[in-house]
């Protein structure tokens, strides 16, 4: 049996490989409404969005971008082409995450989850209560 496991301690940050552990775990837990859409998601971790996609989201602050869901469909943000190529893409940034980790003191694992959950919610146009319905039973089941 191949069991992946972080032991994180808070005197180092964790870094991209382990955040990239814990994406594919959550990634393989996703409730149902979510999986069904993205079987076949890769996961990548950056440590931030680059210059170019901050121009493009017309981001103020390059620490708002927590996460990022490509369709395999997208060729820019708002422009699709009309044969998906399979590769749906979940970005996630290292960065903001770690920050956002540091100011609530929440569990990081948990943090992420909740960030997985909304943005491909919103991306599958799931209402705001069906987001909140699923971090809620997500996170009951962690405890």
């Amino acid at each position: 049996m191949n069991t992946k496991r972080i032991i994180m301690n808070y005197t180092t940050a964790p870094s991209l490989e382990d955040l990239e552990v814990i994406g594919e775990l959550i990634a393989e837990s996703l409730p149902e409404e979510l999986s069904c859409h993205c079987e076949e998601l890769i996961l990548i971790i950056e440590d931030m969005a680059d210059e170019t996609l901050q121009d493009d989201l017309s981001l103020d602050d390059p620490f708002d971008l927590l996460a990022l869901y490509k369709s395999g469909k997208s060729i820019a943000p708002g422009i699709e082409q009309k044969t998906a190529s399979n590769d749906d893409v979940l970005v996630l940034y290292r960065r903001p995450l770690l920050d956002m980790w540091s100011e609530t003191g929440e569990d990081l694992q948990i943090l992420m989850r909740q960030v997985i959950i909304e943005e491909l919610g919103r991306h599958f146009d799931l209402s705001e209560d069906d987001i909140q319905e699923m971090n809620d039973q997500n996170y009951q089941s962690m405890i």
